[in-house]
C-alpha cells in the first residue's frame, strides 16, 4: 500500500497543472505516463541481464534498446505541456518508427516485427480522438506500403544472421504484440470505467443540486414544451413536477406573457445567446368547501435560458432544445411597484406643491393689493379730496377683499384638518330641503347677473337626514357656485334632490364649458385646476370640489362627476338618510393613493 501510494504521488506530481483538477484527464495522463516510465525503467534494468546472457548486442539490438528512451521523452512532453493529443501523435510516429526500422533490418514486410503496425492506431485510440486514430492508422498503413514496395524493389538490407529461427522470432512478436494489446485493450476499458464512474457521480451532484436548489431548473423544447423540471417547482407553484411536464407550465403561464415566454425560449433555441424573461405564472391556490378554486394568483418569475448544447451542430444536439433556471421575483416586482408608487406619489406633492404656490400667489395678492391700495388712499383722502360716496365704495373694496382673503384662508384650513383627518363635524337631524333652497336663493342674484337660469326642483316630502347641516350648506354653495362661474351667459344651472334607496342624492346640472377626459380623471384634487383656458379667467383656490369631496366622504356619501367638453357637467352627491354608526364627532382619513381621485373643476375647465 505504501509503494502504491509512493508510486501514485509521484504520477501526480508528473502531471500537468491542466490536468490535476479535472478526474477524467488526470485518469487518461497517468495511463498515458505510468506504462511508459514503467516500460522504460524495466528494459533498462533488463538490459544488463540481456548483456550477460548473450554477450555484445548488434547494431540493430542496441538500437532497439536506445529507442527505449523515447517514451521517457513522451511523458516528459505530456507532464510540461499538458497536450494529450500531440503526445499521442508523437508516440504512434515513435513506434511506427521503431517498427519500421527493425523491419528493414529483419526481412521487410515478412518480419517479425511488422506485426506490431496494426498495434499503432490501437494504441492511438486511447487519446480518444478520431483524428488521432486517422493519424496513426493512415501512418502504419504508410509504413506497411513502404515496406512493401522497398521490398519489391530491392532496396532493403540483406538480414544478417541469427540464432534465433525466423519462426520463433515470429511467435515471440506475436505473443509480445497480443500482451501489448490486451494491455492496451485494459487500459481501454479502464479509462471507459473510469470515465463511466465520474459522468455517474457528476450526474449524481447534479441531481442533488437540482433536488435542493431554490430556483427551478429546467429543459424545454423550443416551442415551450416541459422536457424535464426540476421539484423545486411544487415548493413554487403548489403542484406536482408531473403536472407541468409537456405544455403544462405554459398553461399556467398568464395569457399576456405567453408571447414573451415562448419568444424567449424560442431564441436561446436557435443557438444564441442566452435570453432573459419575467412572466407571471398562476400559482395552485386553496380551495372552497365545494372543492373549487378561488380566486387565481399570480407570481412573477424571471427565467434565464440558454441552448442546451451550444456547440454542437449535429440534429441530435439541436432537439435537446433549451436549458432554463427560473426563480421568483414577486417581491422584487412588488418593491419596482412600490417604488415607482412613491416616485408618482413625491411627483404630485411636487406638483401639488407648484400648483398651491401658483394659485396663492394670485388669490392672496390680488385681495391684499386691493386692501392696502384702497386704504392708502382713505389714509390720504384730504389730499386726494375723495367724496363722501368715494370713501364707501373704497371701504367697500377693502371690504370685499378681506372676506375674499378670510374665504381663501378658512379654504387652506379646512382641508388642511381634512387630510390630517383632524376636521369635526357634527350630525344632527336636520331638514335638506330648507337648507338646499337657502343656498340657492344665496346665489340666485349672482346667477341673474352672470344672465343663467337657475332651476330648484326639490320635493316638499323630502324627510330628514342626519349629518352636519353647516357642512351640508358648504356642499351645496360650492357645487352651485362652480356650476355658475363655469356656465356662460345664457345658460343653465339646475339642482335636483331625490331620495333613492335611502340615500339623498343631490344633482348639480349645468351646460357650460365642460371638463376634459384627461382632467376629469383628477378632480378632487387640491389646488387642482382642470385645463388651462380658464386658468385666471375665473377665480379661485382649486379647494372647491376637494372639499366638497371630503365632506361628502365624511358623512360615508359617494360623490360622481360626469361631464363632456362644450356639453356641461353634472355632478352627483349621495347621502345616507341616517349614518350606520352615528357619532359626535367624525374624522377624515387621509385619501389612498390607490382610490380613483376627483380632482378640482372649480378654477379651470377645458374648453
Amino acid at each position: 500500500m505504501a509503494v502504491s501510494n509512493i508510486i501514485s504521488e509521484c504520477l501526480d506530481a508528473l502531471l500537468h497543472p491542466s490536468a490535476r483538477y479535472d478526474a477524467l484527464a488526470s485518469a487518461r495522463h497517468r495511463a498515458f505516463i505510468a506504462p511508459r516510465l514503467l516500460g522504460s525503467l524495466v528494459a533498462f534494468a533488463a538490459f544488463p541481464i540481456y548483456l550477460v546472457l548473450r554477450g555484445a548486442p548488434s547494431a540493430l539490438e542496441a538500437l532497439a534498446f536506445a529507442w527505449l528512451i523515447a517514451p521517457i521523452l513522451l511523458s516528459w512532453f505530456l507532464s510540461r505541456t499538458g497536450r494529450y493529443r500531440s503526445a499521442h501523435v508523437l508516440s504512434s510516429l515513435s513506434l511506427a518508427s521503431l517498427i519500421v526500422i527493425v523491419a528493414a533490418q529483419t526481412g521487410g514486410i515478412s518480419s517479425f516485427a511488422a506485426i506490431w503496425l496494426v498495434l499503432v492506431p490501437l494504441e492511438a485510440a486511447l487519446s480518444a480522438s478520431r483524428r488521432v486514430v486517422s493519424f496513426a492508422a493512415a501512418l502504419a498503413l504508410g509504413c506497411a506500403a513502404a515496406l512493401i514496395a522497398t521490398g519489391q524493389f530491392g532496396w532493403l538490407p540483406t538480414p544478417t544472421g541469427a540464432d534465433v529461427s525466423h519462426g520463433t522470432l515470429m511467435a515471440f512478436s506475436v505473443a509480445s504484440a497480443t500482451l501489448y494489446a490486451a494491455g492496451l485493450a485494459f487500459g481501454a476499458e479502464s479509462l471507459a470505467r473510469t470515465s463511466d464512474t465520474l459522468l455517474s457521480v457528476e450526474e449524481e451532484r447534479y441531481r442533488l443540486l437540482a433536488l435542493h436548489m431554490s430556483d427551478v431548473i429546467s429543459r424545454h423544447s423550443r416551442n415551450g414544451a416541459v422536457q424535464f423540471i426540476s421539484p423545486a417547482v411544487e415548493t413554487l407553484l403548489g403542484l406536482p413536477a408531473a403536472r407541468l411536464a409537456g405544455h403544462g407550465l405554459f398553461d399556467r403561464v398568464h395569457v399576456a406573457d405567453r408571447p414573451a415566454y415562448l419568444k424567449a425560449l424560442s431564441d436561446a433555441g436557435l443557438g444564441g445567446e442566452g435570453r432573459s424573461v419575467e412572466f407571471r405564472v398562476r400559482r395552485e391556490v386553496a380551495r372552497d368547501d365545494r372543492g373549487r378554486p378561488t380566486a387565481p394568483e399570480f407570481i412573477w418569475l424571471e427565467m434565464r435560458c440558454r441552448p442546451f448544447a451550444p456547440g454542437t451542430q449535429s440534429s441530435a444536439a439541436c432537439e435537446t432544445g433549451v436549458v432554463a433556471v427560473m426563480r421568483d421575483v414577486t417581491d422584487r416586482k412588488l418593491q419596482e411597484q412600490a417604488l415607482e408608487q412613491a416616485r408618482a406619489e413625491a411627483s404630485r406633492a411636487d406638483a401639488s406643491k407648484s400648483r398651491f404656490l401658483a394659485t396663492m400667489s394670485h388669490e392672496l395678492r390680488t385681495p391684499l393689493n386691493a386692501i392696502i391700495g384702497f386704504s392708502d388712499m382713505i389714509l390720504h383722502e384730504d389730499e386726494l379730496m375723495l367724496a363722501p360716496e368715494r370713501r364707501k365704495e373704497y371701504a367697500q373694496l377693502i371690504n370685499d377683499s378681506g372676506q375674499h382673503l378670510l374665504s381663501v384662508v378658512n379654504g387652506i384650513l379646512d382641508m388642511s384638518k381634512m387630510e390630517s383627518g383632524n376636521f369635526e363635524i357634527v350630525p344632527e337631524p336636520f331638514a335638506p330641503r330648507p337648507a338646499l333652497l337657502n343656498c340657492c336663493n344665496l346665489l340666485a342674484l349672482k346667477a341673474r347677473e352672470n344672465g343663467i337660469e337657475l332651476v330648484t326642483r326639490a320635493p316638499e316630502d323630502l324627510p330628514e337626514i342626519v349629518g352636519d347641516a353647516r357642512a351640508f350648506k358648504q356642499i351645496l354653495l360650492n357645487l352651485v357656485s362652480n356650476a355658475i362661474k363655469f356656465t356662460e351667459r345664457g345658460g343653465t344651472v339646475s339642482v335636483e334632490a331625490a331620495v333613492e334607496a335611502a340615500r339623498l342624492v343631490l344633482r348639480v346640472r349645468d351646460n357650460g364649458v365642460g371638463i376634459a377626459a384627461e382632467d376629469l380623471k383628477r378632480i378632487g384634487d387640491p389646488f387642482f385646476q382642470a385645463g388651462k383656458t380658464y386658468q385666471r379667467r375665473h377665480e379661485g383656490t382649486g379647494l372647491g370640489l376637494s372639499i366638497v369631496k371630503s365632506l361628502v366622504g365624511l358623512h360615508g356619501g359617494k360623490i360622481d362627476v360626469t361631464s363632456e367638453v362644450d356639453r356641461g357637467t353634472i355632478v352627483t352627491i349621495s347621502l345616507p338618510l341616517a349614518p350606520s354608526a352615528p357619532c359626535n364627532v367624525t374624522t377624515l382619513q387621509p385619501p389612498q393613493p390607490a382610490e380613483p381621485q376627483l380632482q378640482d373643476y372649480q378654477v379651470k375647465k377645458s374648453a
